[in-house]
């Protein structure tokens, strides 16, 4: 079985609650959305990078892995595309995982549930543009939070947001995961504003807003891209 990888390096994970881990990450090509803030479009096209089967795959992760190896960062792209590949991947060879998505796939989760350890999952708004029909986009990702909640995998949410973000949207969003999960005071939002932070130049109290009424509904961290300011890959 073979699927294309666009790309595997060893970095700092530089998002979300593991952030300052040391990572071997892996980015599987091709994505199922459009997000206008994406910043690796070209792994949108499944066509792109080097097809990779199961053993030569674990020969390159075994050759990045350092003495402060943390995990494999499973990442894209939407891995979730390539579902079937990884969970044979991750049954021949048990790695700790983090599994990066955007959980529009909820029915692909469910296969990984038992072989994933941890999950970020990017929760888009209406402004991203993602997808033609936003309600039925975030349906799918309440359901995708509502598997791995159930399964006990350590699952955050990461939302990107823009200075132009309303955050009644945020705040909206948040209510509907608190109404909608059993057990959502498990589950922590990371807000992550979109960048470069100079897009933020004297708006940054608006992140303040948003986390303030975020947080009367989830647990909330606000972290920037820190592997950018490392001028990390």
């Amino acid at each position: 079985m073979k699927t294309r990888i666009s790309e595997i390096f060893s970095s700092i994970q530089g998002e979300g609650k593991l952030i300052g881990t040391r990572q071997v990450f892996v980015r599987f090509s091709g994505c199922n959305l459009n997000c206008n803030y994406c910043d690796t479009p070209l792994n949108r096209d499944p066509d792109y990078g080097t097809e990779f089967d199961i053993k030569t795959l674990q020969k390159k992760v075994d050759e990045l892995v350092t003495p402060d190896f943390h995990s494999i960062s499973l990442t894209g792209g939407e891995p979730l595309m390539q579902a079937d590949f990884i969970k044979i991947f991750l049954e021949e060879y048990s790695f700790p995982a983090l599994l990066e998505t955007n959980g529009s796939l909820p029915g692909e989760i469910a296969k990984l549930v038992e072989l994933i350890d941890y999950v970020s999952l990017d929760i888009k708004l209406p402004e991203h543009k993602a997808f033609s029909n936003w309600n039925d986009l975030f349906n799918r990702e309440i359901e995708s939070i509502k598997i791995l909640i159930e399964e006990g995998i350590n699952t955050y949410c990461k939302l990107v947001v823009q200075p132009s973000t309303h955050t009644e949207t945020v705040s909206s969003i948040a209510a509907r995961i608190k109404d909608e999960i059993p057990y959502a005071s498990k589950l922590t939002l990371v807000v992550q504003p979109a960048s470069p932070m100079d897009f933020w130049a004297g708006k940054t109290h608006k992140l303040l807003e948003i986390s303030e009424k975020a947080g009367e509904h989830l647990d909330v961290l606000t972290i920037p891209q820190v592997h950018k300011f490392l001028k990390l890959r």
